[in-house]
C-alpha cells in the first residue's frame, strides 16, 4: 500500500502526456526534479500526517454540542499543517498567497490526500476552490482579505446550493437576498452542505446562490458570500440545523443550514450567480475524479498485495500457491488496475490541457482547449467516480470475506466512495451536459478536438493495440453523428444519453490506454483489459443505435 508507489506512477504518466511537456516548456521554472520532489513530498505528508486519521474519523464521526459541530480529534491540526506547507493554495496565484502551481501538479498531488483520508479533504478541496471563484468574482477588497485567509487554513469556505425543494433542479431555489440599506441580506435553508460547520478555522464563508429578483428559474440567482461570523467577530445570521448521517464520509459533516438575514457580500453581477458560481463548480466536479482515482489506487495496492500472499488452491500434496497466479484473480486485478490508470491518464490529461488553457499565448488554442477541457470535465467527474466504486467493490471480491469486515479498509473506500457520482452533478447530470451542451449547443466541437487528439497519437502508435483502437475511431466517429441526428428528437437522444456517455468513456479508454501501453506504464494489465474496453464500446454504440 505504497504512497511512493502512487507518486511514481502519476510521476510517468505525467512524462507521457503531451500536453504536460507543452505546461513546461511555458513554465521553464518547473523542471522535472522539482515536480518530482513535490509530489514525492506529497506522499509521504498523506501518509504521514492525514493517513492516521481516516479509520478512526470513520469510527467515531462527527458530533453536534451547543449548536456547533465538533469534528475528530486530530483534524484541526492536521488541516494547519496542510495549509501550513503550502498544500491548499498549490495552484492558487502567488499574489493572493498561493504557491501558483500548474493544476497538472496540483491534481497528481490531491489523490495522495484524499486517498489517506478523503473525509477531511472535503474541507480543503472547498475552501481552495473558493479561492478560485473569489478570485474571478470577488471585488478588490473581499478578494484581499479572503484568499490569503483561506490559502493559510486560517479561514474555510464551503458551496452552498441544495435546497429541500431544489437539487439539480437548480432554477427552484427560494431562498432570497435583499438589498437592506447597502447590505445584502440573506434568508433560505441550504441542505447537503459539506463542513458547513466544523470547529477547525476562525471563520467559515458560505459560497451560495440566492434569489435577487423575480425572473423566473436561473436567471434570478446571484451569487453570494455570506460568513459564519461578521468582521467584529460576531455571529451572522447562519444556523446550524442538523448534520446527516450517511452510510459513509462519516468524518465529512454533511449540513442543513438556515440563513436568517445573514449579512452577504454580493459576488460578481446580480442575477449571474449560477455561470460564475461553475468557476468554483469545475473545479470541484475535477476533485470528484481525484477522489475516486484517490480510492481506486488504494483498493487496487490492497487487493494486489493480499492476492500475493493469499495462498489457495492447486495439488492438496503440494504447498498452496498465491491466488495471485490463479487465471481468474490475474484477470481481476489487471481489469481493477486498468481502469484505475486509464482514469490517472485522464486526469493528467484534462488538468493539463486546462493549464493550457490558462497560459497559451495564443488566444485560438486557449479557445480549443476550452471546448476540448468541457466535453472532457463530465468524462472525468463521472468515471472517476464509478472507479473508486467498482473498484474498492472488485476489491473486496478479491478478499473474499475478510473484505467485507472492518478488518480491511475496503469496506470504507467503497461506503466512502459512493456519493462521488451523485454530489457536483450526478451521472445524469453529466450524461445530459455531454449531450445536449457539449454535442447538440456547441455542434461537437470539443468531441472533434478529442477525437483529433487521440486519432494522432493512435496513428503514431507502434503497439498491436493501435489496430484495433483505429476500428473504435472509427465506431465512435459514426456515433457522433448518428447522436447529432437526434437533436431533432431531444426525448429519444436524452433516452440514450447515458448510453453514449459510456460509449464515448470507453473509447477514451481504449485511446489512453494506448498511451499506457506505449509508455510501458501497468503494460501488463492494460492490455489484459484492452479487449474489455473494446468490447464495452460496442454494448455502448449498439445501445445508442
Amino acid at each position: 500500500m505504497s504512497y511512493q508507489d502512487q507518486a511514481a506512477r502519476t510521476l510517468a504518466l505525467l512524462s507521457a502526456t503531451p500536453d504536460w511537456r507543452r505546461v513546461r516548456d511555458l513554465r521553464p521554472d518547473l523542471d522535472d526534479a522539482t515536480v518530482t520532489a513535490i509530489v514525492e513530498e506529497a506522499a509521504a505528508f498523506a501518509e504521514g500526517v492525514l493517513a492516521p486519521l481516516n479509520t478512526v474519523a470513520d469510527r467515531i464521526g462527527c458530533t453536534v454540542s451547543n449548536g456547533r459541530v465538533v469534528t475528530p480529534d486530530g483534524y484541526g491540526e492536521a488541516f494547519r499543517q496542510f495549509a501550513e506547507a503550502g498544500w491548499l493554495g498549490m495552484d492558487v496565484a502567488e499574489e493572493h498567497g498561493g504557491m501558483g502551481l500548474p493544476l497538472a501538479v496540483q491534481s497528481a498531488c490531491e489523490p495522495l490526500f484524499d486517498r489517506a483520508c478523503v473525509a477531511l479533504m472535503m474541507a480543503a478541496g472547498a475552501s481552495r476552490a473558493a479561492c478560485h471563484l473569489l478570485a474571478s468574482t470577488a471585488d478588490a477588497a473581499t478578494k484581499a482579505t479572503w484568499i490569503p485567509k483561506l490559502v493559510a487554513g486560517d479561514w474555510a469556505a464551503t458551496i452552498c446550493i441544495s435546497e429541500p425543494e431544489a437539487g439539480s433542479d437548480v432554477g427552484r431555489i427560494r431562498t432570497v437576498a435583499r438589498e437592506d440599506g447597502g447590505i445584502w441580506r440573506i434568508s433560505g435553508q441550504k441542505i447537503w452542505i459539506s463542513f458547513g460547520d466544523h470547529d477547525m478555522t476562525a471563520r467559515i464563508g458560505h459560497c451560495l446562490l440566492a434569489r435577487t429578483n423575480a425572473a423566473p428559474g436561473t436567471r434570478g440567482l446571484s451569487l453570494f458570500l455570506a460568513p459564519d461570523r461578521l468582521d467584529d467577530g460576531s455571529r451572522n445570521g447562519v444556523v446550524l440545523e442538523r448534520i446527516e448521517e450517511k452510510m459513509g464520509l462519516h468524518g465529512s459533516p454533511t449540513c442543513a443550514l438556515r440563513f436568517e438575514d445573514a449579512e452577504g457580500i454580493l459576488l460578481g453581477a446580480e442575477g449571474r450567480g449560477l455561470s460564475q458560481l461553475f468557476a468554483m463548480i469545475e473545479h470541484m466536479r475535477l476533485q470528484s475524479g481525484g477522489q475516486g482515482l484517490a480510492l481506486a489506487s488504494a483498493a487496487c495496492d490492497i487487493a494486489e498485495a493480499y492476492a500475493a500472499e493469499r495462498r489457495q488452491g492447486g495439488a492438496p500434496d503440494r504447498p498452496a500457491p498465491p491466488i495471485a497466479s490463479h487465471p481468474d484473480v490475474i484477470r481481476q486485478l489487471a481489469l481493477m488496475r486498468a481502469r484505475t490508470e486509464v482514469v490517472r491518464a485522464g486526469v493528467t490529461e484534462i488538468a493539463a490541457a486546462m493549464d493550457r488553457a490558462a497560459i497559451e499565448p495564443d488566444a485560438a488554442d486557449r479557445e480549443r482547449l476550452g471546448h476540448f477541457t468541457g466535453f472532457m470535465l463530465p468524462l472525468i467527474k463521472n468515471f472517476g467516480a464509478e472507479a473508486g466504486f467498482n473498484v474498492a467493490s472488485a476489491g473486496i471480491q478479491v478478499l473474499g470475506g475478510v473484505g467485507f469486515t472492518k478488518d480491511w479498509p475496503l469496506e470504507q473506500y467503497l461506503r466512502d466512495s459512493r456519493i462521488i457520482s451523485i454530489y457536483e452533478g450526478t451521472t445524469g447530470i453529466q450524461a445530459i451536459d455531454l449531450l445536449t451542451r457539449r454535442i447538440w449547443r456547441d455542434g461537437g466541437i470539443g468531441f472533434d478536438i478529442c477525437l483529433e487528439r487521440a486519432r494522432a497519437e493512435i496513428e503514431a502508435a507502434t503497439v498491436p493495440e493501435a489496430a484495433r483502437a483505429r476500428e473504435a475511431l472509427a465506431t465512435i466517429d459514426a456515433l457522433r453523428g448518428a447522436m447529432m441526428e437526434l437533436a431533432a428528437t431531444p426525448e429519444k437522444g436524452l433516452e440514450r444519453a447515458d448510453s453514449f456517455m459510456r460509449a464515448v468513456w470507453s473509447f477514451v479508454s481504449i485511446w489512453l490506454s494506448i498511451r499506457l501501453i506505449e509508455a510501458g506504464c501497468d503494460e501488463d494489465a492494460t492490455r489484459r483489459a484492452f479487449p474489455v474496453f473494446l468490447a464495452e464500446l460496442e454494448m455502448h454504440d449498439r445501445l445508442c443505435r
